[in-house]
């Protein structure tokens, strides 16, 4: 395959700027990124951040942080987070992905001594997307048992239940008092997750796994199989898919919401939701809460919005898409909360019992007590199906941006070998990963799940964000970051997104990860206590991620000649290929970069080559002329 530069000298190019809406896909398919893949439509990109962004965490997680640190008085810590940290953070990402049409490994051209930054991404995405499928193979069997006209977690008397069974329709029918206390039985839903679906009375702990459970296995290799047919054309197949996943969630979490509220007591688990307690946001723990749901609501880190940023046109206005994906991302985060503590209030009331008793967080709110809930409504089997099939669209836009992720890495690296055979490198990627995966389908499965939950994504992610937002801002330069921004949309950051990006982001990060480390507790599932061995290795799967840095560092240094001091000097400096893939894009001080330019005015030669002055190209003007202001004031 010819590279993109030698591609773009032999062939007469038009500016993507000089053509017009209706004739853009049509002209601009013959061009050689084409190979790489960008999306199709004008809406995929939108549409497969927001399917990133709002995910399982904004169901099982918000509403259960939300009612635990104060209710509505939590939204305060909850928005001045999202200022500080989130949409900074999430418009750096796309920034560096769009103005580079690289993946996260191919991105660290703009500091080679950092590429284990991207090497500690992958790793991390990797650990995640092993897991998170797992979770999508339990929502998948949760689906297909809904389809009876009996769900099989309403009532006791099964095969897997105990004598500490209680059946609530039992009770209700024979007009019998419920305990005062229910904390010493067992609802039917609880029993037929931990005894049925998961059969975790086969294994003693971690360290005895037990045998592999077919029917998660089979709902396992599902998942994979649907992850790959949608991701088999990268961008151009998941970009159209992500049209249903990430809108229909919405229709769904709408009915649930409207269902909620209009049943009896609804207003009880609402008001508990959303009662603020003011008290609260005196507490350093509500803020980092706060902070805690912002990094991973927006997923920033793990590589998926600069991945999908990377296969945009080189001007698309991501500074207007990041104010619609973390707002949009946000408001759906409260209206879960809604559709959650709206059944939950309804379920307490049906008990007798608070709804702190009732809710929870994590799967045991997505596989336990709300479809313990389902079974109070009349056509149980309809809102149990149409909740799990909420949960799988959210599931699956997610792990689209984690394959794409990893696909998209590694065949940036080796575009001349991997890029005319991705569909058969995606193909290996699944199948390695459902292999690894498969100790989770054993009936010890969910202790290996809760330990890679725990620790694939922690302290190590916010090493990566935090060395990512310092490399940017420090080494390659805010000021020379910012010029590629004004380059790409025409307008320059304004104080705002410069005083996040240089002082406030990385300072609340910072906080986050001594927080974490100062405050850390060893995992635990319900009564079950990890062993030091399990605690250890998911130590190491944190701190793995972080030698990456060092190590690329190492690798870097190692390849640069002259003093030790010299060679950290190179590495630290961007490639002379860093910058817009395309050509025509190359202005300012890119074009000098490129092969047979020797002119000092590479503008002049770009706009003589191209014809024309576009809006973008008055932009290099500009830059050319702030260069020049520079090199005459060292002077």
């Amino acid at each position: 395959l010819p590279s993109p530069i030698s591609c773009s000298l032999t062939q007469p190019v038009t500016p993507e700027l000089l053509v017009s809406p209706s004739s853009q896909d049509g002209d601009l398919g013959s061009e050689c990124p084409e190979d790489r893949g960008n999306w199709t439509g004008r809406l995929d990109f939108l549409l497969s951040c927001i399917g990133y962004c709002v995910g399982l965490g904004n169901v099982w997680r918000f509403p259960y942080r939300a009612y635990t640190n104060g209710g509505g008085a939590f939204l305060v810590p909850y928005f001045i987070m999202l200022a500080i940290c989130g949409i900074p953070i999430f418009f750096m990402e796309l920034s560096l992905g769009q103005f580079s049409s690289l993946g996260p490994l191919a991105v660290w051209k703009i500091s080679p001594l950092f590429k284990g930054v991207g090497m500690g991404t992958i790793l991390i995405v990797s650990l995640v997307a092993i897991y998170y499928n797992m979770i999508i193979a339990y929502v998948l069997f949760y689906l297909f048992a809904s389809l009876t006209s009996d769900l099989p977690w309403q009532h006791c008397g099964n095969w897997w239940n105990t004598d500490l069974c209680l059946d609530h329709h039992v009770l209700r029918a024979g007009n019998s008092t419920f305990p005062a206390n229910i904390t010493n039985t067992v609802s039917p839903s609880e029993e037929y997750w931990s005894r049925y679906v998961l059969h975790m009375q086969g294994s003693s702990g971690i360290g005895d796994p037990g045998t592999i459970r077919w029917n998660l296995c089979l709902c396992l290799l599902l998942s994979w199989t649907i992850v790959y047919l949608c991701i088999l054309k990268g961008v151009k197949s998941s970009g159209k898919v992500v049209y249903f996943t990430a809108t229909f969630p919405y229709l769904i979490l709408m009915m649930l919401l409207v269902r909620g509220v209009t049943l009896e007591g609804a207003w009880k688990g609402i008001r508990f939701y959303l009662t603020p307690q003011f008290d609260h946001l005196l507490s350093s723990k509500v803020w980092i809460e706060a902070a805690l749901q912002i990094f991973y609501s927006l997923g920033v880190g793990f590589g998926g919005l600069l991945t999908f940023a990377s296969y945009n046109t080189f001007h698309q206005n991501i500074y207007r898409d990041t104010f619609i994906v973390t707002l949009g991302n946000a408001i759906t985060s409260i209206l879960a909360g809604f559709a959650i503590f709206s059944v939950l209030g309804y379920m307490s009331q049906e008990l007798g019992v608070p709804v702190n008793q009732v809710a929870k967080a994590g799967p045991g709110l997505a596989f336990v007590v709300y479809p313990q809930a389902m079974t109070m409504l009349p056509l149980s089997p309809f809102w149990s199906f149409l909740f799990f099939f909420m949960l799988l669209t959210l599931g699956l836009d997610s792990q689209f941006a984690f394959m794409e992720t990893i696909v998209t890495a590694v065949t940036d690296e080796f575009p001349y070998y991997l890029r005319p055979k991705k569909a058969s490198f995606s193909f290996v990627i699944c199948v390695v990963l459902f292999l690894m995966g498969l100790i989770l389908t054993t009936e010890g499965g969910m202790y290996w799940l809760v330990l890679l939950d725990d620790y694939s994504a922690g302290f190590g992610l916010m090493v990566v964000v935090i060395t990512t937002c310092l490399v940017v801002t420090r080494v390659y330069g805010m000021k020379r970051f910012c010029r590629d921004i004004h380059m790409m949309l025409g307008f320059k950051p304004g104080p705002y997104f410069r005083a996040c990006w240089m002082v406030l982001s990385p300072a609340t990060m910072m906080a986050l990860l001594v927080y974490n480390i100062v405050k850390y507790q060893p995992s635990e599932y319900g009564s079950y206590r990890f062993p030091t061995w399990a605690e250890v290795l998911g130590i190491l799967m944190g701190v793995l991620s972080c030698l990456m840095i060092p190590l690329g560092m190492l690798v870097a240094v190692l390849r640069e000649e002259g003093t030790l001091w010299e060679r950290v000097q190179q590495a630290s400096r961007p490639t002379m290929d860093w910058g817009p893939s395309l050509q025509e894009n190359r202005t300012g001080i890119y074009v000098a970069s490129l092969a047979g330019s020797q002119s000092p005015k590479p503008l002049m030669v770009h706009m003589r080559k191209y014809g024309g002055i576009t809006s973008y190209e008055n932009t290099a003007i500009e830059v050319d002329r702030e260069i020049e202001e520079e090199e005459e004031s060292m002077m």
